[in-house]
């Protein structure tokens, strides 16, 4: 298992771009929901927030728009995401597979599966009341409810639910299972977005046990 601190040096001291590693990460959730659940006819809700966690989840929105329909809830500030995730951002703004919806244009219920990247393991405090409505909204729903990383409102290290969480079926996390996600192990899968290995612990493949 690693911790949210470990994995930041991981990020960090890699010679990997942060646009390869966001690559592969949106990949590997497009992979992992792929092969649990079949997409054909299915209507997917990527919901994206401006930090990392979004990031991922506007690349795994461009790759899914390929195998179902999919909707994007960007409930972010453009103006503070980095270089790569505005890149990102505007591949899928400009998808004509893509739409973008408003919170009030969004019925929870009208999605087959909804995917968590608001936040991941950079969570600090409490929501603010856009967040904390949209996941009662996720957790209201009917839709299978994927996490990115880890479900928003968890703590990455202590698996404490900092506020309220997103009650997800299938949690996507990268490079190794975050110390939060020991309770969790069963709807967990690693994805593997090519950092070094030493600290990796689990089977991308495979559902650690």
């Amino acid at each position: 298992m690693i911790s949210s601190q470990e994995m930041r040096a991981l990020e960090t001291q890699s010679d990997i771009p942060r646009a390869i590693l966001m690559e592969n990460a949106g990949r590997g959730i497009y992979n992992a929901v792929k092969e649990r659940l079949d997409l054909k006819d299915k209507k997917i809700l990527v919901v994206c927030y401006h930090g990392n966690n979004g990031w991922d989840g506007f690349v795994a929105a461009r790759h899914l728009c390929d195998e179902a329909e999919t909707d994007i809830l960007f409930i972010g500030d453009e103006s503070k995401m980095k270089k790569e995730a505005l890149a990102n951002f505007k591949k899928v703004e400009h998808n004509e597979k893509v739409q973008f919806l408003t919170d009030e244009e969004v019925d929870f219920d009208g999605y087959d599966i909804i995917i968590d990247a608001i936040l991941g393991i950079g969570i600090q405090g409490r929501f603010n009341k856009e967040i904390s409505a949209i996941v009662d909204d996720i957790n209201n729903s009917k839709a299978y409810k994927v996490a990115v990383d880890i479900p928003t409102g968890l703590d990455p290290d202590t698996g404490a639910v900092m506020d309220k969480c997103v009650n997800a079926d299938l949690i996507v996390t990268f490079h190794d299972i975050k110390k939060g996600l020991e309770k969790l192990q069963d709807k967990t899968v690693v994805a593997d977005i090519g950092l070094p290995k030493q600290n990796a612990k689990c089977n991308s493949s495979q559902n650690p046990k």
